[in-house]
């Protein structure tokens, strides 16, 4: 569906802040880790389980509102998911322990991940194939200002005001998201009501998704990859904060800094796919991240990983990030024009899956040095070039197969 310019950038603006609740849920209370744990009496490790217990919670919603959205339409479930968001956000505003925290940061995801999975099929709804790599690109223009603002703005709230007031601040911005959804987002896809939301239909409308090569290559790759920039967020508060001593306000600054190097890559991926394709891009950035992963973890077991050096090969490895993810992501959904909602519910719950997995492995981990958040990085990168490696080579094979066999049955119809 071809889109005006302008009617173009407010859509991008929209769902780019339907894709960003997820990082302002996440990044916006990390700088308050510290007086969470002396609020609630209990450790920083056990508040980190909190980001686990989200990261679960928006993995295992995307998988409900895959189907809700292809049957239902976009927008009601979007309203529905983002009430649910409303009450939880209020809740973590009053829980009086951690495992009421934990356990309300999960109904928050539950609530939350509607916006990840709509902004994404709905990409897919209302623009062309070839530009869905470049809108992705601009989505993460969008969703790259949530590091920036939201732990500088958690940090000075927490200090100002408290570690509670940061999730009043998140009900309120879900509130004007809310709002703009109602009076600017349009509809993309009419309700189907042919489409069955009975287990067995939905498990196998999944299953026909996930065996098909391009998806499972790309989705896992831009998982795998991901998943140690969600190491770095789960592992970050303790690295900066205890292990480097700097405040709440200095790592709300340090987080935005770094994040500045998503922000750049995405937008310079922009311009290289005007020259380059997706797959050579995804291939030199994931050789990239895993070289840089390495060198950050083995300067960290040497004992030479200072503050500034720790930075800014972090700063390097997101830059990888920002190119890796948007392609990955293009790739993985352009053959699913007709069936995009349950697509982009699979891929982000593959996403968040792995990325819990990453998150709660640096807590359990947690030796008081750097070395689980490095190391964790330095495995998902290598791990995720790996993946696109062996993936890639499987679609040529099959695409070499179905040519050859192309080929017998037009020989054949000539006999």
């Amino acid at each position: 569906m071809q889109q005006r310019p302008q009617k173009k950038i407010y859509l991008i603006l929209i769902l780019g802040l339907l894709t960003a609740i997820g990082p302002f849920s996440i990044d916006m209370y990390l700088p308050a880790f510290p007086d969470i744990a002396k609020g609630l009496h209990t450790s920083i490790a056990q508040v980190m389980l909190s980001l686990s217990s989200f990261f679960i919670g928006i993995s295992a919603g995307q998988l409900i509102y895959g189907p809700l959205l292809e049957r239902f339409g976009r927008k009601k479930p979007l309203y529905v998911g983002l009430f649910i968001y409303v009450l939880a956000s209020l809740g973590c505003a009053l829980a009086t322990s951690v495992n009421a925290l934990i356990g309300l940061r999960l109904l928050q995801a539950l609530g939350g991940c509607v916006g990840i999975v709509a902004a994404r099929a709905m990409v897919r709804d209302l623009f062309e194939v070839t530009e869905i790599a470049k809108v992705f690109s601009m989505l993460m223009l969008v969703v790259a200002v949530s590091p920036i603002i939201a732990p500088t703005a958690g940090g000075y709230i927490t200090s100002l005001l408290g570690w509670r007031w940061v999730f009043v601040l998140l009900m309120i911005i879900d509130v004007l998201i809310l709002t703009g959804i109602y009076f600017l987002l349009p509809e993309s896809k009419k309700p189907d009501p042919n489409f069955s939301l009975k287990p067995k239909p939905i498990l196998n409308n999944f299953a026909g998704i996930i065996r098909h090569p391009q998806f499972y290559t790309y989705a896992l790759t831009a998982a795998i990859s991901a998943a140690g920039l969600y190491a770095y967020i789960g592992g970050s508060p303790s690295v900066f904060m205890d292990i480097f001593h700097v405040s709440e306000k200095q790592y709300g600054w340090i987080f935005a800094l770094i994040a500045m190097g998503l922000i750049g890559a995405s937008q310079i991926n922009s311009v290289l796919l005007k020259n380059y394709t997706s797959e050579q891009i995804i291939k030199a950035a994931l050789a990239c991240q895993s070289i840089i992963g390495l060198v950050l973890a083995i300067l960290t077991i040497v004992g030479w990983g200072d503050l500034f050096i720790t930075i800014f090969l972090i700063f390097l490895f997101l830059c990888c990030q920002g190119f890796t993810f948007p392609n990955a992501s293009a790739l993985s959904l352009a053959p699913f024009g007709h069936n995009a909602g349950s697509a982009s519910a699979l891929m982000g719950s593959i996403q968040m899956s792995i990325g819990a997995c990453a998150s709660a492995l640096v807590s359990v981990l947690q030796n008081n040095t750097a070395l689980p958040m490095t190391g964790v990085m330095a495995f998902c990168a290598m791990g995720a070039f790996c993946v696109f490696g062996l993936g890639r080579r499987i679609i040529t094979q099959k695409a070499a197969a179905a040519a050859v066999e192309e080929e017998e049955v037009e020989m054949i119809s000539t006999l």
